[in-house]
């Protein structure tokens, strides 16, 4: 009963904020009285409406907008803006949680501990402390509590998704699928051995490169023997945002060239991130990438991450190489490959509408073209011909924005075509050949060496299906259940018709005659039955909707 009067305590609060930001859609949805399509409120305002509604639906926000395919860009760069403004936990709290949650007493695993945060989020708030060796760490703290608000809001996120579920919103972009996506990525969120998993599978990755120097990019160290779901150890560096940092300027002749090789490392760095590895960091907004005290730059908060298969890979170099050229057929080819069709797909339409995009790009160089909002684009043109992207392609898509975004603050200066041309000539070359040309040959030499003794025993045993008669084709045709029953409820019709024709005619002919009182009986049952069934036939063809 308690979590029940929870639930509706908290649905009312809902309520009560959109009403209050005037927003009349939600509040008739949560009352249950309306599944049409969405009628969303102004982006500022919806922003504000899920500021106020605290810390997940801060999150539910960040998380939409990074899905271009659902939201247009007006509402995308609003969400990018979502921030939590929630105060940071009291000190004895935190003190008492880390006494609870740490694997050692804080006296057994630090020399000091600063139980005042320096930075506090929805999730956790960070704090500065020195090991018993002297390293200074970041210890990263969950908020008290925040497991029980989080299941909370999650129900009631889940709930809306579910009214909204009939809407032909709901049904386009499944909005129940989004909520438990959300979900789930929430869950995972609060398990700080996620995140801690996470950076290390990007400081191993970004160890090696052959496009930048890796010395100088810096994914920070986790101390796992004092991580855990709750609490996350992980070294401390010293630096500022990017955006904020002063340039010494000590290996390059002018504060110009040393931003011009930071964005130059930065756009190498996760250009393998997504092309190479598969495995990107989703959110470099300029607060999570730090020009260090030393000139090396590090990149923080692995909390949000994306993954892509080899042959998503494959298919989005491709995709971007068909922008660059203006292919729209190609462009249509590659994303049937990679979305998923939620109705009938007119191929056609799709076509028409990326051709119509790449015009608007066409002669343009790419120093002249914000490349994330023209994937952006192109993502929302195709889906909504009644494809739906992956998830992951919502993500770098956000993160390919940021990048670029942080790039073009950090330096103004920066020419786009510069930075990408090298790579994807780069990219093209290794997804031909593999990271092992010799290897590629070797492998392709022995599937074709399996083909040309394979290739012999098949073709015989077609053949000698063949000649005994014995070959059984199994076709499936899409469709062809439907078109088998409108072919036999024509026909029953058409029968019918017969047989209402035949009584009329029949009781025609009797009529003509000498009539008897029996006679005209049978004759009154001939006009009647045929009447009846005739009635019923044009009902029937008149409700069906197929008159014509």
């Amino acid at each position: 009963m308690s979590e029940t009067r929870k639930i509706s305590s908290r649905e009312a609060e809902i309520i009560e904020i959109v009403f209050r930001n005037g927003w009349g859609y939600m509040r008739s949805l949560l009352s249950g009285s309306k599944t049409e399509e969405p009628e969303l409120p102004p982006p500022a305002v919806l922003r504000n409406i899920l500021t106020q509604l605290g810390p997940v639906f801060v999150k539910l926000g960040q998380l939409l907008s990074t899905r271009p395919d659902i939201l247009s860009p007006a509402y995308i760069t609003a969400f990018s803006e979502l921030q939590s403004k929630v105060p940071a936990v009291d000190g004895s709290i935190i003190e008492a949680f880390i006494r609870q949650n740490l694997a050692v007493a804080p006296e057994e695993a630090f020399t000091k501990i600063n139980y005042q945060a320096i930075a506090a989020g929805s999730i956790g708030q960070t704090h500065r402390a020195t090991l018993k060796d002297g390293r200074e760490v970041a210890v990263k703290v969950q908020r008290p509590g925040i497991d029980l608000l989080v299941a909370r809001d999650i129900a009631l996120i889940k709930r809306i998704a579910n009214l909204a579920a009939n809407s032909t919103f709901g049904k386009r972009y499944d909005v129940v699928g989004l909520a438990d996506e959300f979900g789930r990525a929430l869950q995972c969120e609060l398990d700080f051995t996620t995140e801690a998993q996470y950076t290390d599978q990007l400081r191993k990755n970004m160890s090696q490169s052959s496009w930048f120097d890796p010395q100088r990019l810096v994914i920070p160290k986790i101390f796992w023997e004092l991580t855990n779901e709750k609490i996350m150890v992980m070294e401390w560096l010293n630096g500022k945002p990017i955006l904020s940092a002063t340039f010494k300027a000590k290996e390059y002749d002018s504060e110009a060239a040393e931003k011009k090789a930071v964005t130059t490392l930065l756009f190498r760095a996760f250009f393998q991130q997504f092309f190479l590895d598969g495995f990107f960091h989703a959110d470099p907004h300029p607060g999570n990438i730090f020009y260090l005290d030393d000139s090396r730059i590090a990149i923080l908060d692995c909390g949000m991450v994306g993954n892509f298969d080899p042959r998503t890979r494959t298919a989005l170099t491709e995709m971007i190489l068909a922008m660059v050229s203006s292919d729209a057929q190609r462009c249509t080819q590659l994303a049937l490959q990679i979305a998923e069709p939620v109705e009938t797909v007119d191929l056609a339409k799709v076509e028409i509408e990326s051709r119509r995009l790449l015009q608007r790009y066409s002669g343009l160089s790419l120093a002249n073209v914000n490349v994330a909002e023209a994937l952006n684009d192109l993502l929302q043109a195709i889906s909504s011909n009644n494809l739906r992207w992956p998830a992951n392609i919502g993500l770098f898509a956000k993160s390919l924005a940021n990048l670029e975004g942080a790039a073009r603050q950090f330096n103004p200066a920066l020419n786009i075509e510069e930075e990408i041309k090298p790579l994807m000539t780069d990219i093209f070359q290794r997804q031909l050949l593999g990271e092992n040309p010799l290897q590629a040959l070797l492998r392709t030499g022995l599937e074709l060496r399996n083909l040309s003794l394979e290739s012999p025993r098949q073709v015989a045993f077609l053949l000698n299906r063949l000649s005994t008669e014995t070959l059984r084709l199994n076709i499936t045709i899409q469709g062809l259940d439907s078109l088998r029953r409108t072919v036999d409820a024509a026909a029953n019709r058409r029968t019918f018709g017969t047989v209402v024709s035949a009584l009329i005619i029949g009781a025609a002919i009797l009529s003509t005659g000498q009539q008897t009182p029996q006679l005209q009986i049978i004759t009154e049952v001939f006009f009647s039955v045929a009447s009846l069934i005739g009635l019923w036939l044009i009902v029937s063809i008149l409700r069906s909707g197929r008159l014509r």
